[in-house]
């Protein structure tokens, strides 16, 4: 069963509309008690997602893989890795949300293969070899090091030498993980391919793994420092990614993804990811639009949570974008610190109401609705390599990687067997059963945001504008046509009383707090500590 390509409130794609949840497949649900979870699982979560509220889940990688970087080292991109399950699974997982209207996105790793890859594989075994050139082989400089200074993101240089054919090759992040040729045409054809396998499977979008690094500079120049590098930032900020990634030439390259993709019914989305300064990321929606349609901006994650800040990089952000571009907002994922831990529980509240009435689409990571924290993991159970590889350097991504606690129980509803990193919660009351039945939780406050969401096309659709209130209180209007909403975020731990002369008569439809939903407003407000506020003006 298919999905509509138009939701009802919309006069655009579906994913203008949307909201997107990202689920990390290792850490959702175990069908099987190996710890880990799968395909089976997921299918047996999906009235979940109906029941919150999501328009569309993207998945972190499941392809077959060594899983050194856990998925994102593919060695088949057409087929499931046996962890997660099969292809049947894959095709039953699919009918199981589109017949609950709900789209499937998939992540896409073009920028690189495992090493174990057949492509890479036959690349490695000779020079001559027809594969050689779809990846990047070197001679050593002239004192036998690499060919040029490019950090990996996963620490120390970004070339590893092959003794049997005496050259170096690139990789971006771990050595196990080396960088396609995206400039070789047989590359490019191959790699399209895999879309269209999806595609025709019944997939609705993709998510772009480190689609900047696609277009490298063509003579593999240096990069030059980082005048900001300070002592304790990672290895890879050393220097300033200007010619390891992000080329002149990248626009080609998203340009001949999109060709394909809109070849396609559905309306299929493409969103990349593009770690990019504010100025930076509307080259990725493509001449007159025919690029990315969600580039992520990230600009949130680290803009200091104060409101003027924030209203810069909100206003700022509007008005770079592109005529006809579609803005999107991301406060979490699978890279980065939990949100409640980077703000505390209360102000996770005050980001969830934020994110979800900004113009554009949203992005949740799993457990954020729950308001998850990040989970100290002993030494002897780390896993991410890219935090082995740079201890101390803040690069450990297992924290925010942890299982979803489905009840109270010891193993939390995930597994049967011994969950592969520790449940993503040792609280009482923290899991989803728990708060399910509370209507004060986070996790009930997101689901009648998305709810007033889906009700309300002026939270996705209307116009953005700033409300000047002086202090930590972080205000906007929405509006479109005459509906008119206006939204306050209490950024601080204490009660706030105001006047606002442009808000002269409304009442409350959405607050944090409990409060009377209709409770009428005038000019004088008062701010419960952490309290979010929305009043239909």
């Amino acid at each position: 069963m298919g999905v509509s390509s138009r939701k009802r409130n919309g006069a655009g794609p579906w994913w203008q509309d949307a909201v997107l949840y990202q689920v990390y497949p290792r850490s959702f649900q175990d069908s099987n008690g190996d710890g880990i979870g799968d395909l089976e699982g997921i299918i047996e979560r999906a009235d979940y997602f109906s029941w919150l509220g999501v328009d569309a889940v993207w998945f972190s990688p499941f392809f077959t893989s060594p899983m050194i970087d856990f998925g994102y080292d593919v060695s088949n991109y057409l087929d499931i890795d046996p962890i997660f399950g099969t292809i049947a699974d894959f095709d039953r997982m699919v009918a199981a949300f589109h017949a609950r209207n709900i789209r499937v996105i998939l992540d896409y790793v073009p920028n690189h293969t495992s090493d174990q890859h057949p492509w890479f594989v036959e690349s490695r075994s000779s020079r001559e070899n027809p594969r050689r050139d779809w990846y990047f082989w070197r001679d050593p400089a002239p004192d036998g090091g690499p060919p040029n200074n490019w950090q990996s993101l996963a620490g120390g240089s970004s070339w590893e030498f092959d003794a049997r054919t005496r050259q170096f090759y690139c990789h971006t992040f771990l050595k196990e993980q080396c960088d396609l040729n995206w400039r070789n045409p047989s590359v490019r054809d191959a790699m399209h391919d895999v879309l269209r396998f999806w595609l025709e499977r019944g997939v609705d979008g993709f998510r772009i793994d480190a689609v900047g690094c696609l277009a490298k500079d063509p003579d593999l120049r240096d990069d030059p420092p980082n005048p900001d590098f300070h002592p304790g930032d990672p290895p890879f900020a050393r220097n300033l990614m200007v010619n390891s990634a992000n080329g002149k030439d990248i626009m080609d390259f998203v340009g001949d993804i999109r060709s394909v993709v809109d070849q396609y019914p559905r309306d299929p989305v493409l969103i990349g990811e593009v770690y990019l300064k504010t100025g930076e990321i509307a080259p990725y929606y493509g001449p007159e639009l025919g690029g990315l349609q969600l580039p992520t901006n990230f600009n949130l994650l680290w803009t200091p949570w104060k409101a003027r800040p924030i209203l810069d990089v909100i206003a700022a952000y509007e008005a770079v974008l592109p005529k006809g571009a579609w803005p999107d907002w991301v406060m979490g994922n699978h890279d980065q610190p939990r949100i409640a831990s980077r703000l505390g529980k209360e102000q996770a509240r005050i980001a969830m109401v934020m994110l979800l009435t900004l113009r554009g689409t949203p992005i949740l990571y799993y457990g954020d609705e729950l308001g998850l924290e990040n989970i100290e993991i002993p030494p002897g159970r780390l896993r991410d390599p890219f935090g082995l590889n740079m201890p101390g350097a803040g690069q450990g991504r297992d924290p925010e990687r942890c299982p979803m606690p489905w009840d109270e129980t010891q193993k939390a509803g995930f597994t049967s067997g011994d969950p592969w990193l520790p449940i993503g919660s040792n609280e009482p009351g923290s899991s989803v059963e728990a708060q399910r039945k509370d209507e004060g939780s986070m996790l009930s406050m997101t689901r009648q945001l998305l709810a007033l969401r889906r009700e309300q096309p002026v939270l996705s659709r209307g116009s953005w504008s700033p409300l000047p209130i002086e202090g930590e209180t972080l205000a906007y209007f929405r509006q479109l046509g005459k509906t008119r909403f206006a939204v306050l975020l209490n950024l601080e731990s204490k009660l706030k009383r105001f006047s606002i002369a442009e808000i002269s008569t409304g009442h409350v439809i959405f607050s944090t707090h409990k409060r009377d939903r209709h409770q009428a407003i005038r000019q004088d407000i008062e701010l419960a500590a952490n309290e979010g506020l929305i009043i239909a003006l």
